[in-house]
């Protein structure tokens, strides 16, 4: 895949979504639906749990695609992936299942409990600076490391498997007229979008940001990519320097806009969800609820995607404590 950085990825049709679906069986879980119940709020807002996937995130859906797709020729010196944290688990969680290696470049500020969760699942774990980590996902590849390289946003497998979620959400709620997705290159949002637009055009899919790290809102004010200040916090799972170019297009077409919320709205949609519904989420998962909370989606019946569970125990601690973590 390298030098594939430069090429627009092109509208997943609905019916690689549907082959994707078929590749996932006995891999992702087809996560619940459920209603939030809230006083004083006219619009019925749900919660699609992807927090519960056997890694805590979504990411199990487009690592499992893109592999199942790859087949095991390709896949026979073992992969790699730039992330985070989730999706090297989501790549980690398969290449154990299959049986070869795995190698995760992360950045520094990686969160331990998903590094942890990378070592536990056999994934070899290389960190590096920040803004070498990023150059990663910018070129599709890192010199010396052996494998099949699967990129967390910008791959059309990983979109497709991604898009499953679009799928469920339409089959458990067909008259949702709002999706709200966290947004950190655009792969979950233009996978979700994809889907709910060739089966519900009239619905909106949105991206949710965070502010210290919102540069699909900021291209979209520039008509073009822009780069920006991104600022390290506790939400870790979303949000880079900049759009990806090759994902621009395609973000700008599928999507109704970019939704930013503060630090605090996150945290406070994190103690909401473990109040009212147990829900443990990480603070890219509840990027999607801090949007609705504050109003900004509009919407009458308003699907919020919580797409990972992974935080840290102590940065949880001191959020249900009405903090913020450092």
């Amino acid at each position: 895949m390298e030098g594939s950085a430069t090429k627009a990825i092109e509208p997943i049709p609905l019916s690689e979504i549907r082959t994707a679906r078929e590749r996932l069986a006995g891999i992702a879980l087809r996560t619940p639906l459920v209603r939030l119940e809230l006083e004083g709020v006219s619009e019925e807002i749900w919660l699609k749990l992807e927090n519960l996937q056997p890694i805590g995130s979504f990411k199990i859906r487009g690592a499992g695609n893109a592999m199942r797709k790859a087949g095991p020729e390709s896949l026979a010196g073992g992969v790699y992936t730039a992330s985070a944290g989730n999706m090297a688990q989501g790549v980690a969680w398969n290449a154990r299942r299959l049986g070869i290696p795995c190698t995760v470049i992360v950045p520094e500020n990686a969160p331990e409990t998903k590094l942890a969760a990378i070592g536990r699942l056999g994934g070899h774990i290389l960190r590096v600076p920040f803004d070498r980590w990023w150059r990663v996902l910018q070129e599709h590849h890192y010199p010396g490391a052996e494998g099949f390289f699967i990129h967390p946003v910008s791959d059309p497998a990983v979109i497709a498997g991604n898009g499953t979620i679009g799928i469920e959400i339409l089959e458990d709620l067909p008259d949702a007229d709002t999706v709200l997705v966290p947004f950190g290159g655009g792969g979950l949002s233009c996978g979700i979008a994809s889907a709910v637009r060739a089966v519900s055009p009239a619905a909106r899919v949105f991206a949710c940001e965070v502010e210290t790290a919102a540069p699909f809102a900021a291209s979209l004010a520039a008509g073009a990519p822009r780069e920006i200040a991104y600022r390290p916090s506790f939400v870790d799972g979303i949000g880079g320097k900049s759009m990806l170019p090759e994902m621009w297009p395609l973000a700008r077409g599928l999507l109704s806009g970019s939704l930013v919320t503060t630090l605090e709205e996150i945290a406070a949609a994190i103690r909401l969800l473990a109040a009212r519904q147990r829900v443990i989420a990480e603070g890219a998962g509840a990027a999607s609820l801090a949007a609705a909370r504050g109003g900004k989606a509009g919407g009458a019946k308003i699907v919020c995607v919580v797409s990972g569970g992974n935080i840290d125990p102590d940065k949880l601690a001191t959020i249900l404590t009405g903090q913020l973590p450092e």
